[in-house]
């Protein structure tokens, strides 16, 4: 029996330092997580100052701009942008699109991804035909310095611009008062008007006309008429465009009817 107590005393007191032991083993478990919980939050507000600079550098640094169109796919819009303006020119602005697409060699995807409708197309067309034109008469202006052999170097580029696609897309459902067409319009406008008065100032001129003629005869002599069956008429155009020349420089051979058309007048509807 005595040999049964001091077993179970002897199992006693083992026990109780194993308890002991397991009490100071929570305790340091509590202390341990209370250390890495300090150290995982010290770091953290560390970082979060850190991270505030990132974001002032962040906050600082350029925006990020769009990625570039690739160059096929800018080739790809040109060319639907020429074929449009050819045939815009030969039929009018309301082709079927899908000619349009067959003309620049896309499908018809292509052509929609870049110009969702015909109104948008329309706005290339006339912007581009536009800025286009204005550079030759600036080229023009800088190349002749002899302000008549400019004029006739603006009317022939522009010729080849194809600017007659102009007038027929002027009466057609597009925005014609935006603001990129209106600031160009008006490059182009000063550009000629300063090609015309140049040619009047030096005496080569006539008098009796004004910068609206140039342009009206401009869009006539370089678009076929509506309708006719006549192929290639295009090698006629700079002919033609040479005798209206001829009839602009002075002295003056006739008396023109009615009055000089200006801006304002190719402007009124």
């Amino acid at each position: 029996m005595e040999t049964v107590a001091e077993t179970a005393g002897t199992a006693a007191k083992r026990t109780a330092p194993a308890a002991g032991s397991a009490a100071p083993a929570a305790g340091s478990t509590a202390s341990d997580a209370g250390s890495t919980a300090a150290r995982s939050a010290a770091p953290a507000a560390g970082s979060t100052g850190t991270g505030s600079a990132a974001a002032g550098s962040a906050a600082a640094a350029p925006p990020c701009r769009a990625p570039r169109p690739r160059a096929d796919a800018l080739r790809n819009r040109e060319r639907i942008v020429a074929a449009a303006r050819e045939l815009f020119v030969e039929f009018g602005p309301d082709v079927a699109l899908d000619d349009v697409a067959r003309r620049a060699g896309v499908g018809n995807a292509t052509l929609y991804r870049n110009f969702p409708d015909r109104a948008a197309l329309t706005h290339e067309v006339v912007l581009a035909v536009t800025s286009r034109t204005t550079l030759r008469a600036e080229e023009a202006a800088a190349a002749e310095s002899d302000p008549f052999a400019a004029l006739s170097r603006f009317v022939h580029a522009a010729a080849d611009e194809r600017i007659g696609a102009l007038c027929p897309m002027l009466s057609g459902v597009f925005d014609k008062d935006h603001p990129d067409l209106l600031a160009e319009r008006r490059r182009l406008e000063e550009a000629v008007e300063g090609l015309v008065a140049r040619a009047m100032s030096a005496g080569r001129l006539r008098t009796d006309i004004a910068v609206g003629d140039v342009l009206v005869a401009l869009s006539q002599l370089t678009r076929p008429l509506p309708g006719i069956a006549c192929q290639g008429i295009d090698r006629f155009t700079h002919r033609h465009l040479q005798l209206f020349l001829d009839g602009l420089e002075t002295p003056a051979r006739s008396e023109l009817p009615g009055s000089a058309a200006t801006l304002e007048d190719l402007r009124r509807p």
